[in-house]
């Protein structure tokens, strides 16, 4: 496999963007074409992970990054704004394609995303306690995000808030 590239989403991307999130919604938010067009534009970041594995350039996965002081609409996202102002980045969300995981490739985007996010001093997301994501859990723990708080739904669905200060 060549160097991954992580690159802003283009239009071409589009139908691979919203397959990956498709095939992962029972731990993320639906998302059709226009709320990813919605969300590129509230996004700090709206980016692709690009690989080569001898097989041509594929979309391995993406990664959405809301900075604080955004008109953002989502709850999760208020949350944390009610807590930090505008002191925070978001992570919406980050998929990868079953066959890339466990590739390093995660790490290599949260580095990235910890970079940016050190401007405003602490990166904030959430991960499904109910049903339990338990390789998102332990790989944010690994990472040093510590829970910050917990929201329930009414289908019963917990998350846990978490913040890594950066």
């Amino acid at each position: 496999m060549t160097a991954p590239l992580l690159r802003p989403i283009e239009p071409r991307d589009v139908p691979a963007v919203l397959a990956l999130n498709e095939a992962d919604v029972d731990v993320l938010s639906p998302m059709d074409a226009d709320r990813l067009a919605a969300l590129q534009g509230w996004a700090h970041r709206a980016d692709v992970v690009e690989v080569d594995d001898g097989e041509g350039p594929q979309i391995a996965g993406f990664v959405i990054v809301v900075d604080g002081g955004s008109t953002y609409d989502a709850e999760n996202y208020a949350w944390f704004t009610e807590r930090y102002g505008e002191d925070f980045h978001y992570l919406d969300r980050i998929v990868f394609a079953p066959r890339f995981r466990r590739r390093g490739l995660g790490g290599l985007v949260y580095d990235a995303v910890e970079r940016d996010a050190a401007v405003r001093g602490r990166l904030t997301l959430e991960v499904n306690l109910r049903p339990a994501n338990e390789p998102s859990l332990a790989f944010h723990a690994k990472r040093g995000f510590v829970e910050v708080g917990q929201r329930a739904y009414t289908d019963g669905t917990v998350v846990s808030m978490m913040a890594k200060k950066v």
